[in-house]
């Protein structure tokens, strides 16, 4: 259960740093990526990666927060895991004036089905599954 729990830690910082190929380590290389629920795409990583990596740009100041987490085990080598999210947007990373106000915040589930890998669990697929949203201006 440790194990998978990085995984989602790993993806939590991932996006947050910007740092898009840790995302490589979350997820295996044919893995399916849907954040349609939330406005997005539905693509391999490298299509995440890349989306991510241009979405988010304006939204420097970005925070995870995964909470309650399920594991269903498929088999011993695979599972589906379900945790909840909260994230927040941010226009900065400093107190400064930008050009964008105000805040995103959203929350929802993860639906991953993770499997067991030669460098230990990644996610196979993900289904963000977006439950709210409000905008502070």
């Amino acid at each position: 259960m440790d194990e998978i729990t990085q995984v989602l830690a790993r993806y939590g910082y991932a996006v947050d740093s910007g740092q898009w190929d840790r995302l490589d380590d979350v997820f295996t290389e044919d893995a399916v990526i849907d954040y349609t629920s939330a406005g997005g795409i539905k693509g391999s990583r490298a299509e995440a990666k890349a989306w991510l990596a241009e979405v988010l740009a304006g939204w420097p100041g970005r925070l995870h927060l995964i909470g309650a987490m399920s594991v269903d085990h498929i088999s011993e080598d695979e599972v589906i895991v379900v945790a909840s999210f909260t994230d927040v947007l941010a226009p900065s990373r400093e107190m400064a004036v930008v050009p964008v106000q105000g805040l995103i915040q959203g929350g929802g589930y993860y639906h991953h089905r993770m499997i067991r890998t030669p460098e230990g669990w990644r996610s196979r697929e993900l289904v963000e599954e977006q439950t709210w949203r409000t905008i502070v201006p």
